[in-house]
């Protein structure tokens, strides 16, 4: 054999020998770990099992928060300028587009014109009358924040889910308002759901003592009467929208009533329902986050979540802290009081703790982990709400990988008897050239760390079929040749010649369909667009390099070969 013949085998024989070694962990069904190449394929929802969810976003509230905070920044910027202004009332009857009325109480066309000018782009003026002004979100801002929402919703879902240790997860837009998340291999639902929709908005509001806890229970109860009572399987959220809705007439300006609540150990029911009455705009919030950690109180044997501030919210405490001294704060989780400490001095360093009130150790050790885990991972700019669940059983995954792994050989050993009983020792050479090609393509699954779902398997059977078909375009030109008198050696030359465009044309009209799939489908269909494209690379090497690397061997063994 000449030189370059060996040179050929050899670099084959390396890759054949890389593949094995990648894909015998996931054969094995071992520890990778144990092996050389310590990568697994990872298998998609439907095989597997796990948790397939879709979340909506609720841009009604998101539209009403963002005109208090921005309202809230101009408030303050104006008082910086010796302007002040005090806030009105929030027009909400049209909620795609709440508007917040502002009291200037200083030269009107002097402070309109530094709103229009440092806050132009964000809030646009709807109503104007003398002193009072009105003020909704623009167009382009309100655009900007749908947009940003859900790329941020992804993006905070996505680092929580990997500290979750999910591999693979899918996570994809759909619409402009909902986001499906796959979970494969998920055995912890409850767990999973929680740390996903947890909204994770750490908040540090004032509270306004001024006002008896008799008054505020007495407003509860007020609306109680009225019908508004929170049931359990409601959103807390929407219950305490619905109260301050309802007690806005009743309410201090710029104050919103919130809730410290305590479960029962044994039901994990809602017994106890403390009110507080607090500043409606957050002064603090978690974005100066830094890090949030789990430690253990020596004193009461229970454990906290400490979380330390960037050094520009380091500052703001130390100044808001100072300022307020003997005041209480209270540490709001989504929308939950968890403490209110009385601010006894100025707190320099950054640094504070969000207690998690009594229960079992190990379950509050639970809690504390998940909420520093989505306090690290960073909150969710909205609240999204589950409006669709299914849990996908691992008995259904496995029933899946069985039923595939027998159509795929029932459909093999047919392929292979036609074509050996068709082309004989051509076709013996086509089938081992069909067997590298699946070789290679579950081999680079594992090297993209791809996740293999039932649609891919499908993918990979259409490439089967692909190669067949390679190899028999080959065999075809060889054959015409050999017709025409020419001598086994040119005519498998030119055979290979002749056919190698044909392939690469028919492989790369397909991969372009398969590059659509893959840039614009979701889910299954990029798990079969992934198989398919990996399937069309090795399908080129394997019909043509291979099977010419076998057929120069066996032409050198024999003086004249039939097809």
């Amino acid at each position: 054999m000449a030189r370059n013949w060996w040179i050929r085998f050899s670099v084959l024989a390396v890759i054949i020998t890389v593949a094995l070694l990648a894909i015998v962990p996931s054969v094995t069904n071992s520890d990778p770990k144990k092996w050389v190449i310590s990568k697994k394929v990872n298998l998609g929802l439907d095989l597997q099992g796990g948790l397939y969810m879709v979340l909506g976003i609720d841009f009604n509230k998101v539209y009403r928060d963002e005109i208090l905070v921005s309202v809230k920044k101009a408030q303050t910027y104006l008082q910086q300028e010796a302007l002040p202004v005090t806030l009105g009332d929030l027009d909400v009857s049209d909620p795609r587009d709440p508007k917040q009325t502002l009291i200037i109480e200083g030269d009107v066309e002097k402070t309109t014109t530094k709103l229009n000018e440092y806050f132009g782009y964000s809030m646009r003026l709807v109503g104007d009358e003398g002193n009072k002004v009105t003020y909704g979100l623009s167009r382009d801002y309100l655009r900007e924040m749908e947009t940003t929402a859900v790329t941020r919703s992804i993006e905070v879902i996505r680092n929580r889910i990997d500290e979750f240790g999910v591999t693979e997860p899918e996570i994809n837009s759909q619409g402009q308002d909902r986001i499906v998340v796959q979970l494969p291999g998920v055995r912890d639902i409850d767990r999973a759901k929680d740390l996903i929709g947890r909204t994770a908005k750490l908040e540090f509001r004032f509270v306004n003592d001024q006002l008896p806890e008799t008054q505020l229970q007495a407003w509860v109860d007020k609306a109680k009467a009225a019908g508004i009572v929170y049931e359990k399987g409601q959103r807390f959220s929407d219950y305490m929208e619905k109260l301050n809705t309802f007690l806005k007439t009743d309410l201090p300006a710029g104050f919103l009533i919130y809730f410290e609540k305590q479960t029962s150990k044994v039901t994990n029911e809602i017994t106890l329902m403390t009110p507080y009455l607090l500043e409606a705009v957050s002064p603090l919030g978690g974005d100066a986050l830094q890090e949030a950690t789990v430690r253990i109180d020596q004193q009461q044997n229970r454990p906290y979540v400490a979380i330390d501030f960037k050094s520009e919210g380091a500052k703001i405490f130390e100044e808001i802290t100072g300022k307020n001294v003997g005041r209480r704060m209270a540490i709001v989780l989504d929308g939950n009081v968890y403490s209110a400490p009385v601010i006894q001095g100025q707190i320099s360093g950054g640094s504070a703790q969000i207690t998690l009130g009594f229960g079992d150790y190990n379950n509050l050790l639970t809690e504390a982990r998940d909420l520093a885990l989505v306090l690290r991972a960073g909150a969710l700019p909205v609240e999204l709400e589950f409006q669709e669940q299914r849990v996908v059983g691992p008995s259904l995954g496995a029933d899946s990988i069985e039923r595939a792994q027998v159509a795929a050989a029932i459909g093999s050993v047919f392929v292979f008897l036609f074509t050996i009983f068709y082309y004989r020792v051509s076709g013996v050479i086509a089938c081992v050239t069909i067997l590298v090609n699946v070789l290679l393509g579950f081999a680079c699954l594992v090297a993209l760390e791809a996740t293999l779902t039932l649609p891919g398997i499908a993918g990979i059977a259409l490439t089967v079929g692909m190669a067949v078909d390679g190899n028999i375009i080959i065999y075809e030109r060889i054959k015409e040749e050999l017709n025409k008198g020419v001598p086994s050696r040119e005519a498998v030359a030119m055979g290979f010649d002749k056919a190698f465009w044909t392939i690469l044309d028919a492989n790369l009209t397909t991969a372009l369909a398969g590059l659509c799939l893959l840039n614009f489908g979701t889910g299954p269909v990029r798990g079969f667009a992934v198989t398919l494209l990996i399937g069309l690379a090795s399908t080129v090497y394997t019909s043509y390099f291979v099977t010419k690397l076998m057929f120069d061997w066996y032409v050198s063994r024999r003086q004249t070969i039939s097809i």
